[in-house]
């Protein structure tokens, strides 16, 4: 007589690893909270799961790092080396690894090959900027990213307009997989960072004193004027604010938020 038993099916969970609701729950749960109290659950106490850094190590990034290095020196530092840094930033890198502790910053590169084909003189930036942006940063990124359940950034609402009304913790918008991504500083102004800076006696990156307060590509960064965005002198002429690394978040953890839903900070 055949056997009744069904054996069970195997199944491969498919599902976002975060989604929409948990985002909006993390904002409500550290609403209010004390920033490294936030960084401490997601890096000591494993809130967000395997997590990385992402920093550019420019004009307000010590801030961020001395926190983590604090609580939790391994944690990665994703760092793009796209081949197009002022030499101020690459020491400053140097400097800083040094100087806080960090135990595994990786340069992430773009791909030789891909360079070869759709930028073999370099000068991508010159024409089509979003395209360099895409070759040298976004793409090395997303495969270091991939697998990991979250990364933190350093953005802060007062750099731009584009940035004034995220959240603390959102739904990576480039990850179909639901990966979270988190703002530790998205509350921080002008004042606050210089104050910490001051605090801990952090070296200040060296463009910052020759008005540049957002620091990226050389060729695409120029110094700022009094009175204008700190980020306006990124990719200035042309109509583009980011990089691409941070793609529009989802309406409910970055963008329009539900009636009733009060951001955390």
């Amino acid at each position: 007589m055949a056997s009744t038993h069904t054996r069970p099916l195997d199944r491969i969970d498919v599902s976002p690893r975060f989604r929409e609701a948990d985002a909006i729950r993390l904002n409500r749960i550290f609403r209010g909270s004390d920033t490294r109290e936030m960084l401490t659950a997601v890096l000591q106490d494993g809130i967000a799961g395997e997590v990385a850094v992402v920093s550019s190590f420019g004009a307000e990034s010590a801030t961020l790092l001395h926190l983590i290095a604090q609580i939790a020196p391994a944690t990665p530092v994703l760092f793009l080396d796209t081949g197009k840094h002022f030499p101020e930033t690459i020491a400053y890198r140097d400097q800083l690894v040094d100087r806080l502790g960090l135990t595994d910053v990786r340069d992430l590169v773009p791909d030789a090959e891909e360079l070869g084909t759709k930028d073999e003189n370099g000068l991508r930036w010159s024409w089509d900027p979003d395209g360099c942006c895409d070759l040298r940063k976004v793409r090395p990124l997303a495969k270091a990213l991939a697998g990991l359940d979250a990364s933190i950034t350093g953005r802060k609402a007062f750099q731009s307009s584009t940035r004034a009304t995220l959240p603390r913790f959102e739904i990576d918008g480039s990850d179909a997989q639901g990966r979270l991504k988190v703002n530790p500083l998205i509350d921080w102004n002008a004042d606050q960072i210089a104050a910490y800076f001051a605090e801990h006696d952090l070296p200040p990156h060296p463009l910052v004193a020759q008005g540049y307060p957002s620091i990226g590509c050389s060729p695409c960064t120029r110094p700022v004027a009094e009175g204008e965005d700190p980020r306006a002198g990124r990719w200035s002429g042309w109509d583009k604010t980011e990089c691409g690394i941070h793609s529009p978040a989802s309406p409910q953890s970055g963008g329009d938020l539900p009636p009733g839903y009060e951001p955390a900070f």
